[in-house]
């Protein structure tokens, strides 16, 4: 399967939020949308890494950016997982996978010995036109936030 690349228009995202109202990506239309998948709500990485894009949520707004996480956790999961660490983005409930799989996220995997499928931790930095500005795949937690507000400010 293809997934997109920086020049390609971003596939269309209609999926619930925390909270439970719809999110689609053509609500934001005119701003740089930083579109970030991650395995699961509430385990180490993932809550290091929303926790982290929280922090910088106001440095993305003054740059005219919102930040979306995705995974296909339930959005009753997301009101938890907000709740619980004070998040300030929205995050999406993809439980069908469907987003996951136009973006390409949704990958093979392997940890001790095991293969199974999971979502990728990749991130999206959607421009002002909608086009895909910059990818970010298997990504490390440690300094990405950084990365991807320096990549909104550069671009």
């Amino acid at each position: 399967m293809t997934h997109p690349n920086v020049g390609d228009t971003a596939p269309e995202i209609n999926l619930p939020r925390d909270g439970g109202e719809m999110v689609n990506l053509s609500d934001f239309a005119g701003k740089k949308v930083v579109l970030y998948f991650y395995p699961k709500d509430d385990t180490p990485g993932c809550t290091k890494e929303a926790i982290g894009f929280t922090e910088a949520v106001d440095a993305f707004a003054a740059e005219g950016t919102v930040i979306l996480g995705v995974s296909k956790d339930s959005v009753k999961k997301h009101d938890k997982f907000v709740a619980k660490h004070e998040l300030k983005i929205a995050l999406l409930s993809d439980e069908e996978g469907d987003v996951c799989e136009r973006y390409g996220t949704w990958v093979e995997k392997k940890m001790y010995g095991k293969t199974y499928m999971g979502i990728e931790r990749a991130t999206f930095l959607i421009g002002e036109d909608g086009k895909i500005a910059q990818v970010w795949r298997k990504v490390k937690v440690p300094g990405h936030v950084d990365a991807v507000l320096e990549a909104v400010r550069t671009t």
